[in-house]
């Protein structure tokens, strides 16, 4: 059986190096419109076993339009045009499509592509030096967001990882490489239309 994590964001690069991971992130929020970067992620339950390992790409341009491809091991496409939340399912030939304000609200993907206002749905918080990384901790305010924290971890002047803790107990971490900041990406990437043999389901 697949598991599948849909994650509508994560993603963080370059900026200057700062005394604590608050700092940093709130500096990236506003010096960057655009970004670009591929991705590992690896869940793993409470127990801590690995279940499920993915790779791919993603492109967003602040506020709310952004792009997240699952390239192995299959094919997922979750698309945020601004206005909706579309995730596309290669194998099982199916799309769901949301209003993308109710969707972004305070999931991870609203650290970074939402507005500069993070802190109105989100508390954070250093979290301390570990494993070579300075991390911040963001909290949800929304009680029902069925994330119960989401960390970030800098390595210098970029942000190397993202660890998402869900209700369910399990445990998301995401690493980046070859990030760039504020690259021209095509109004295009944003855009995504069913395709014709797809069965599109809408709330």
């Amino acid at each position: 059986m697949k598991i599948r994590t849909c994650l509508f964001s994560v993603l963080l690069f370059s900026c200057p190096a700062f005394a604590g991971g608050v700092d940093a992130l709130k500096a990236f929020i506003s010096d960057s419109r655009t970004a670009t970067a591929n991705f590992t992620q690896t869940v793993t339950d409470q127990n801590g076993k690995a279940r499920q390992k993915s790779e791919g790409t993603l492109a967003f341009s602040r506020p709310g339009k952004f792009r997240w491809v699952y390239q192995k091991p299959y094919e997922q496409l979750i698309v945020g045009d601004g206005s909706k939340l579309w995730i596309y399912d290669a194998d099982l030939e199916q799309v769901t499509v949301r209003k993308l304000g109710e969707a972004l609200g305070s999931s991870p993907a609203a650290l970074l592509a939402g507005s500069n206002d993070i802190e109105k749905h989100f508390t954070l918080k250093d979290a301390g030096n570990s494993d070579g990384l300075e991390w911040l901790e963001a909290r949800p305010k929304d009680k029902e967001s069925t994330f119960e924290a989401v960390r970030m971890g800098f390595a210098g002047n970029t942000l190397a990882a993202m660890e998402l803790k869900d209700a369910f107990g399990q445990t998301t971490l995401l690493r980046f490489s070859n990030l760039e900041k504020n690259p021209a990406v095509s109004p295009a990437e944003f855009r995504f239309t069913p395709p014709k043999n797809a069965d599109v389901i809408s709330d």
